[in-house]
C-alpha cells in the first residue's frame, strides 16, 4: 500500500522531492488523492492505528518480550516521524483532504484502544492495545496540522517511549524461578513483596492514564490544545472521553498490584533494566518540574516542517 501510494504520487507529480510534490499538489488532482490515501493507510499500517491495527496484539503477545519492547518504541518514533513529515512538508496545500483521514484514524484507535484493552488478561497483549490508543491520540496532533500540533506530536512521542520502556521494563524483570510472568494477575500483591517496582509502574501506568502531574498528561495536554486551536473541538473532546475510559485498565493493574493477595516473590532484577526503569521513571515523575527542554526542542522542530 506504501509503495503503490508513492508510486501514484510519483505518476501524477513527476516528482519525489517533497519540494516538488507540494507545488503539485496545489492542483488537488484527484489521482493525487488517491495516492495520497494509499500512503496513509501504508502508514496507519506501520504505528498500528486503527483500522490496519489488526497484526498488533497478536505480535505483541507471541514476539519475545525484548522483541515486543523494541517493537513499541523504535518503529513508532520513526513512523510518526515519517507521517509528519510527509502530511505537513509534501501536502500543506491539501490539508482539508488528510485532514479528514487523520482525523477518522485518530478517533477510531483511540475508542479501540481504550475499550479493546478492558477485558485483557495478557499484560503484553494489554500494552498492545494501549499503544494503539497513544497512537490515536499522537494523531490528534498531526490532525491540527499546524506548528503547535506537530509540536505536540513530538512532545508526545518523547514521552510515549519514556513511558514505554519502563513499562516493559517492569515486564522484562517479571520473572519467577527463572520463568518469565506474562498475565495481569502475576501483579498481584506485588506492593508487598517488591515496594519499589510496584510504585515505579504505578507511576508508569498513572502516566499512560494521562493523571497529572505526570508526564503522559502533559503529552495529551499539548496534543488536545493544538486541536482546540485548530477548530477540532469534537476530536479533543472524544479524545479526553477516551482518556478517561482507558484509565479504567491501568487503574486495574494498580489495584491487582496494591490490593491483592500476594504471590511469590520476584527473582531479583537484572541491572540494565533496573537503569531504563530508573531513567524513564525518574523522567516521568519530575518532567513537569523542568519540561522546557524538551518542549522548546520539539517547538523549534515543528517549525522548521513549516
Amino acid at each position: 500500500m506504501l509503495l503503490y501510494g508513492a508510486s501514484l504520487i510519483y505518476g501524477f507529480t513527476g516528482t519525489v522531492s517533497f519540494a516538488g510534490v507540494a507545488a503539485a499538489a496545489k492542483t488537488g488532482s484527484v489521482g493525487l488523492v488517491f495516492g495520497l490515501v494509499f500512503l496513509l493507510a501504508g502508514l496507519c499500517f506501520k504505528v498500528s492505528a486503527v483500522p490496519f491495527h489488526m497484526w498488533t496484539p497478536d505480535v505483541y503477545e507471541g514476539a519475545p518480550t525484548p522483541v515486543t519492547a523494541f517493537f513499541a518504541s523504535a518503529p513508532k518514533v520513526a513512523a510518526l516521524a515519517v507521517f509528519t513529515r510527509t502530511a505537513l512538508t509534501a501536502f500543506p496545500g491539501i490539508v482539508s483532504q488528510w485532514q479528514q483521514i487523520i482525523v477518522f484514524v485518530a478517533i477510531a484507535s483511540m475508542v479501540l484502544g481504550s475499550f479493546a484493552a478492558i477485558g485483557q488478561k495478557n499484560i503484553k497483549r494489554l500494552m498492545a492495545y494501549s499503544s494503539i490508543g497513544h497512537m490515536g491520540f499522537a494523531l490528534v496532533g498531526l490532525a491540527a496540522g499546524t506548528v503547535e500540533g506537530a509540536q505536540g506530536v513530538l512532545v508526545y512521542i518523547a514521552i510515549y517511549v519514556a513511558m514505554t520502556l519502563g513499562s516493559f521494563a517492569i515486564i522484562l524483570a517479571m520473572k519467577r524461578n527463572g520463568q518469565a510472568l506474562e498475565q495481569i494477575s502475576d501483579f498481584a500483591g506485588l506492593s508487598r513483596t517488591n515496594p519499589l517496582l510496584a510504585f515505579f509502574f504505578a507511576m508508569l501506568l498513572f502516566s499512560l492514564a494521562g493523571i497529572p502531574p505526570l508526564a503522559g498528561f502533559f503529552a495529551k495536554f499539548y496534543v488536545f490544545v493544538a486541536a482546540i486551536k485548530a477548530g477540532l473541538f469534537t476530536l479533543a473532546v472524544i479524545g479526553v472521553l477516551a482518556s478517561v475510559v482507558g484509565a479504567f485498565y491501568y487503574l486495574t493493574i494498580i489495584k491487582v498490584m496494591y490490593f491483592d493477595e500476594p504471590l511469590e516473590k520476584l527473582d531479583p532484577m537484572r541491572l540494565e533494566l533496573r537503569t531504563v526503569l530508573a531513567v524513564a521513571g525518574i523522567f516521568n515523575i519530575f518532567f513537569f518540574v523542568y519540561p522546557g527542554p524538551l518542549v522548546s526542542v520539539a517547538s523549534s522542530a515543528a517549525k522548521s516542517l513549516f
